[in-house]
């Protein structure tokens, strides 16, 4: 996983999950507590709401993202600039700045004049972003997006947001964010759901990954909330995100949500990383990949180049299953067909006469849907067992 420099703060694994707190200078904003439009009532509110809660990184909007409203050309963000760039010189906390917008000319502009960091709404729809961001140095989030500057996030199938990340492809400080969020009309809150269920697959990409789940209406419809009581839900959702391997969590709700974070780092599996010291460019690694799906193996094959058979990713996780009742006959027609397939089977304790008897099933994918097809020849109870096995691997 590679190690993101933004402005100083290091974005990435074995580093402390980072808060990406929210300023909003636009009025058209439907979060109000985030909204100001005085650069010294900004700066404030940077001061003890973002920074002096814990935020590492503040984002600053011009314009309102939400497919409601018209988008703003980048002459109209730029008007709105001086606003965002007074407020970011009042600050008096440190952080990292980021100027959220989809215009190279506005991140240019932005870059020069005190900003760090930028977030790119669309993705780089506009293909002279990766340039700016390169040419100052300078980190950048780049969030899920057809190509089309007018419809920021506006993925309508789960399957394409992962290639819709490599659009334009990366910088060398690039961050990317799976889009969560009603973006289209398309797009469902169970959309939302999956995505979020997938999320390992986006460290596929090697880069760190940014969520933006404050809130939202997937994590809300769950537990029937309106907005103003959906901070819990977020905070579940933000422990989650960090142990599934997410980097930077977007907030209006920056103190709570740092405390959800670190909570989900705490108890995240620890994976093996080891490095020579030097960064030159022969240097030896060793880095454990977090992988529990075959998809999510998919994806580092990709991400490396290596043409391979799907068998090759189907052998990358182990499932485990209890099947329970079996009969003895059942029982040896499953360990000759899981010995023949490469699965294990675990017998337990000899089962009173009456009852069947129970074993752990162990194996890749590959090598269960193997025995299943090896035991056809069983009974029509072990059939059906294997059947609930052969529909849970993927």
């Amino acid at each position: 996983m590679q190690t993101v420099d933004a402005a100083g703060l290091e974005i990435g694994d074995d580093r402390p999950p980072r808060i990406m707190g929210v300023l909003n200078v636009s009025k058209e904003s439907p979060y109000a507590p985030s909204v100001f439009d005085d650069p010294g009532e900004a700066a404030e509110h940077v001061d003890a709401a973002l920074v002096g809660e814990g935020a590492d990184i503040v984002d600053v909007g011009l314009e309102s993202a939400n497919k409601r409203f018209e988008v703003l050309s980048a002459e109209q963000e730029l008007d709105r600039l001086d606003t965002a760039v007074e407020a970011i010189e009042s600050v008096s906390g440190d952080a990292v700045f980021s100027i959220e917008t989809r215009y190279h000319e506005v991140a240019d502009e932005a870059l020069s004049r005190g900003f760090d960091m930028v977030n790119d709404i669309c993705g780089f729809a506009d293909p002279e972003m990766p340039t700016v961001c390169e040419d100052h140095d300078a980190a950048v989030v780049k969030m899920a997006s057809p190509p089309d500057l007018e419809r920021p996030g506006a993925v309508e199938e789960v399957d394409d947001i992962y290639d819709a990340l490599a659009r334009n492809g990366f910088t060398d400080k690039t961050v990317v964010d799976p889009a969560f969020g009603g973006w289209s009309e398309a797009k469902t809150l169970e959309d939302d759901r999956e995505t979020f269920r997938r999320l390992r697959e986006f460290r596929g990409y090697g880069r760190p990954i940014l969520v933006s789940i404050n809130r939202k209406n997937f994590l809300r419809e769950v537990a029937g909330r309106e907005t103003e009581a959906a901070l819990p839900v977020s905070l579940a959702a933000t422990s989650m995100a960090v142990e599934r391997g997410a980097h930077v969590v977007r907030t209006h709700d920056v103190a709570e949500t740092r405390d959800a974070a670190l909570v989900g780092r705490e108890f995240a599996r620890r994976r093996t990383r080891d490095a020579d010291s030097d960064s030159s460019p022969d240097r030896l690694s060793v880095e454990e990949l977090d992988v529990t799906t075959p998809r999510e193996a998919e994806r580092h094959l990709d991400r490396l180049g290596v043409d391979a058979p799907a068998s090759v990713a189907e052998e990358s996780v182990v499932r485990v299953f209890e099947l329970d009742g079996l009969s003895d006959g059942d029982v040896r027609t499953l360990a000759a067909a899981a010995g023949d397939a490469g699965a294990t089977l675990a017998r337990g304790a000899t089962a009173p006469a009456a009852a069947g008897h129970d074993v752990l099933l162990f194996g890749t994918p590959r090598a269960l849907r193997e025995a299943a097809t090896v035991a056809e020849g069983g009974s029509e109870a072990l059939r059906s067992a294997l059947n609930s096995v052969t529909r849970k691997v993927f």
